[in-house]
């Protein structure tokens, strides 16, 4: 008998020993953090640059002569306010001849504003917040050496619809020989070139086919210089494919061609302190909860007073949901889960939304200001917290999601609990592709991605599917919202309870809308999950 009571004492310590290793190798605060806190530029950025100014210096003693024509397309970075002048002064000339009108957007409302300095500052800063996080290392410049014997750009050379750049970085290495050439071809677009060198024969400017050459490859080198790229075929997002050649070697660069992306900046207030009013919008749906919806604006404003919260609403016969902050909007009755959620989400003119399930409760635990302060200091487009349970269960749901190639039936999707790795300085967050419904997100970029108002009584990982290499997304543990009882008792349920659960939990087609939206719309043929 003591024989057998040793052996379950040692069973029991093993598998306790087993159970701490392995929450400890599930603890966020286990592994080294990863540093995601959006830069710009870097050391080979410099290094780089410092290579294409070398490059560019070794000719400048060859004289140049301007190109009026050409120069003057090329963008200066100034751009100017100005109106046209009228010159016709006739009745209705306005009608015959439009003339462009210009509105000095900083002087009319800086002008009236009691801290223009403040918003300046706040403006500046927002930019360069956007700019931080808009940076990837594909958008930078580089070069190839003349390994080939040409020189050229291999990434990062961009220019707007219709307008006019210098290619940088065109150049010839060879040995001397009685006349150096290269061609230029373009499918998009023309080229030209803002100066001209003495010594140098330029054929097909102003064409997508382009000849230069010279006796002495100095000079060649410095015309290359002033090679420009026009866009002629207007498209706002596509590249045009560019062919670089010499005798025995070619060589081929794309040149992108788009818009620079618009700026979406929030002016929140002044600095110090976050002002979560000014910065987060709650947006929540409900449908045959409103005792449940009541006490979760009752525990936000006992934290958040001022908070504006927007609800959705798509009951057939709504009741008013009224108070201070609060806006209510009514939807088609069973309308459903996700059209809800776009309706609220398109309501929210703060930098940051926070979704809420109808049914949770705000306690001391739920620090909004942190989940702003990783979204403010990182590069990360949505965070979510941690759920607890009335039993004192808490969850996080973090699931990585991965897409693997499938071929001409479809992709496969796998998605696996846990998560990819720890945020440096953040040592309770991590980052993940799938979070709980509980979540944070930067609202331009949770817009971006929407909800598909076909999912109309569940779905969750719809969205982040469709998010998968648009948003970044973390989850963070130490932020946390309660979740009213769902333990009731049947003879204890309400009217509205029954009617919830029948509605929520009837048997209906959206199974097969599921699979509809995986198979046809994400293309997927299979789907794997722990």
């Amino acid at each position: 008998m003591r024989a057998i009571s040793k052996k379950v004492f040692g069973l029991i310590l093993v598998s306790g020993l087993l159970l701490v290793a392995l929450l400890h190798t599930w603890s966020p605060g286990a592994s080294s953090g990863v540093d995601i806190r959006p830069r710009v530029g870097c050391t080979i950025e410099k290094l780089l640059q410092k290579k294409m100014k070398d490059f560019i210096s070794g000719y400048h003693d060859i004289p140049y002569h301007i190109k009026e024509d050409v120069a003057c397309h090329l963008a200066q970075n100034v751009c100017v306010c100005e109106a046209d002048k009228e010159t016709v002064h006739l009745p209705f000339s306005y009608l015959f001849f439009p003339r462009v009108w210009a509105h000095n957007l900083d002087l009319a409302f800086l002008g009236s504003d009691p801290d223009p300095e403040g918003v300046k500052s706040r403006r500046a800063q927002e930019y360069s917040s956007f700019q931080r996080r808009s940076y990837t290392p594909a958008d930078l410049l580089i070069i190839a050496d003349a390994n080939s014997p040409l020189h050229y750009p291999t990434q990062g050379v961009e220019v707007r619809p219709l307008k006019t750049i210098i290619i940088p970085g065109l150049g010839l290495k060879e040995k001397p020989r009685s006349r150096h050439m290269v061609y230029l071809t373009a499918a998009l677009g023309t080229f030209d070139v803002a100066a001209t060198v003495d010594g140098v024969s330029i054929e097909g400017a102003g064409e997508r086919n382009m000849t230069l050459s010279s006796p002495l490859l100095s000079r060649l080198n410095r015309q290359l210089q002033f090679v420009t790229y026009t866009n002629t075929v207007f498209h706002p997002r596509t590249a045009d494919t560019i062919q670089f050649a010499t005798e025995g070697h070619q060589s081929v660069f794309t040149i992108k061609v788009g818009h620079s992306a618009t700026p979406k900046l929030y002016n929140s207030g002044s600095h110090g302190e976050y002002n979560i009013s000014a910065l987060v919008t709650i947006a929540t749906k409900t449908f045959l909860r409103y005792d449940k919806l009541q006490d979760l604006i009752d525990s936000i404003r006992q934290y958040y007073p001022t908070v504006t919260i927007v609800v959705a609403d798509d009951n057939e016969h709504p009741n008013p949901v009224t108070g201070p902050h609060i806006e209510h909007y009514i939807m088609p009755f069973g309308k459903g889960w996700f059209a809800g959620r776009n309706l609220a989400v398109s309501q929210v003119s703060t930098k940051y939304v926070l979704w809420a399930d109808d049914d949770f409760i705000f306690t001391a635990s739920t620090k909004l200001e942190k989940m702003v302060d990783i979204l403010e200091k990182t590069s990360l487009d949505l965070v979510g917290g941690a759920v607890r349970e009335v039993t004192g269960y808490t969850a996080t749901y973090r699931h990585t999601i991965s897409v693997e190639e499938g071929g001409e039936e479809g992709d496969c999707i796998h998605m696996r609990q846990g998560y990819h790795h720890v945020i440096k300085g953040f040592p309770n967050c991590v980052v993940a592709d799938a979070v709980i419904n509980f979540f944070m997100g930067r609202t331009d970029k949770v817009r971006q991605v929407g909800f598909n108002p076909r999912l109309a009584r569940r779905g969750h990982l719809e969205f982040f599917i469709d998010a998968l290499g648009s948003l970044h997304i973390g989850s963070c543990s130490d932020v946390i919202v309660g979740h009213a009882s769902k333990i009731r008792l049947p003879w204890s349920k309400t009217e509205a309870e029954k009617a919830y659960e029948k509605f929520r939990y009837s048997s209906s087609d959206e199974s097969k809308i599921h699979e509809e939206v995986f198979y046809f719309k994400n293309r997927f043929k299979c789907m794997t999950s722990n």
